[in-house]
């Protein structure tokens, strides 16, 4: 069932009509779907029923304290990439002893203040990372619990920039250098190993390539418990993807079936951390028609959102299906579909057949996830408001940003 659908002509959200919001709140603005996010989170938990898991949303896909708090309340864990979002994820009632710190470059600091907060996990990326860390866990008076992200080096066949499992990547410690890196690890006095991680990439459709991974990294956890390293978890990581245009993602159950059957008797506690796939196709980016600017070579439909408040197009040449809020009937037309920001790569998207006027609401679809949390102030522009929608009912749950708070902590000189 989708969460955003037209009735009677008007693209709603649940029961709210699109204009509802734009009337109340403006434009742009990012609304989601409180129960397209309960209604996915729930198809992981069903999938992974019967087992001893943990699922750690990624707070990085989208970290609006709103979200944060019902996966909260639903029993998630959260998968962190550093100290502002453990902060969030604290302040939004997330419980730091179901958080997993990821990320290559964490700093003292917030090493320090995941120790004092008794996080899960650390996932360590890096044998700097682990002497850094052991040091401040005894600095702190405290023991780390680690994993290793290894990097099994497997194809995720996904877009280069959110590929991260090949060895040219930036992130994981290789394959190659793990066993050792755990040796290392087992004789450090402030450090207790807990498990393995590893994460190969996102908006993966094929569950072949997560199977080979976990594949790999089940034969290196045999190889540490016949060297006497026994570990308590596994963390298979995230990255399922989700429908933007055409693709043909499978059902959760679908995904982790060839992952599951990999694990079949092991004993470990498993971790995944979903964030696309749990935000992704539960929120929309609903944006304003500014100007309609007919051009010799392409037609321009000029909105009030922009690459700073919807950073993959340009990014990544993403495509995000964008749809009238009010379907017409008149003749439709190709418009590229841009904001305002000062640059040619400001772009929502191209070549789009709409039969649209000025002033009237586009919505562009699945931009739960890497939306907000990607945005920017380019050109001085504040942030988009972001709305929660749970029935018929409206929820602010962030203000549209003003343009004076973005110079507030500025100062000129004397």
């Amino acid at each position: 069932m989708s969460h955003f659908a037209y009735r009677d002509g008007m693209l709603h959200a649940e029961d709210v009509p699109l204009p509802q919001i734009a009337a109340a709140h403006g434009t742009p603005c990012f609304v989601y779907s409180r129960a397209a996010l309960l209604s996915r989170f729930e198809e992981f938990r069903q999938a992974l029923a019967g087992r001893d898991t943990l699922l750690c949303y990624a707070v990085k896909a989208n970290s609006n304290l709103a979200i944060l708090n019902l996966f909260a309340r639903a029993g998630a864990g959260f998968d962190i990439v550093s100290g502002g979002e453990l902060a969030r994820v604290i302040a939004a009632g997330g419980d730091p002893a179901r958080v997993v710190f990821s990320g290559v470059g964490k700093t003292k600091d917030e090493m320090h203040q995941a120790l004092v907060a008794g996080i899960f996990c650390f996932n360590v990326e890096s044998s700097a990372e682990l002497e850094r860390l052991d040091a401040i866990a005894g600095q702190a008076g405290k023991r780390a619990s680690i994993a290793l992200r290894v990097n099994p080096d497997v194809d995720a066949k996904t877009h280069p920039y959110i590929s991260t499992g090949l060895r040219s990547n930036k992130f994981g410690v290789a394959y190659a250098e793990a066993l050792d890196l755990y040796r290392r690890a087992r004789v450090l006095p402030n450090v207790d190993i807990a498990g393995i991680a590893c994460h190969i990439g996102s908006q993966l459709l094929d569950p072949a390539p997560a199977a080979e991974a976990a594949e790999k990294i089940l034969a290196l956890a045999d190889r540490l418990a016949a060297d006497g390293i026994v570990l308590r978890h596994l963390d298979l990581g995230g990255g399922i993807g989700i429908r933007y245009r055409d693709e043909t993602p499978l059902p959760v159950a679908g995904y982790l079936a060839p992952v599951l059957e990999k694990l079949a008797g092991r004993k470990e506690k498993i971790l995944f951390e979903p964030g696309r796939a749990l935000v992704g196709n539960a929120g929309v980016l609903l944006t304003r028609i500014e100007h309609l600017k007919h051009g010799e070579e392409k037609n321009f439909a000029i909105v009030d959102a922009a690459m700073n408040d919807l950073m993959r197009p340009a990014l990544y040449d993403a495509w995000h299906d964008i749809l009238p809020v009010r379907q017409a009937a008149g003749a439709t037309a190709e418009y590229e579909v841009v904001g305002p920001v000062c640059e040619s790569g400001d772009f929502l998207g191209h070549a789009r057949a709409l039969a649209v006027a000025e002033g009237d609401l586009l919505s562009v679809m699945s931009a739960g996830a890497y939306g907000m949390a990607m945005s920017s102030n380019y050109n001085t522009r504040p942030r988009a408001a972001e709305v929660m929608v749970d029935g018929n009912q409206i929820h602010l749950v962030r203000e549209r940003e003003r343009i004076e708070q973005l110079f507030a902590g500025e100062r000129v000189l004397p």
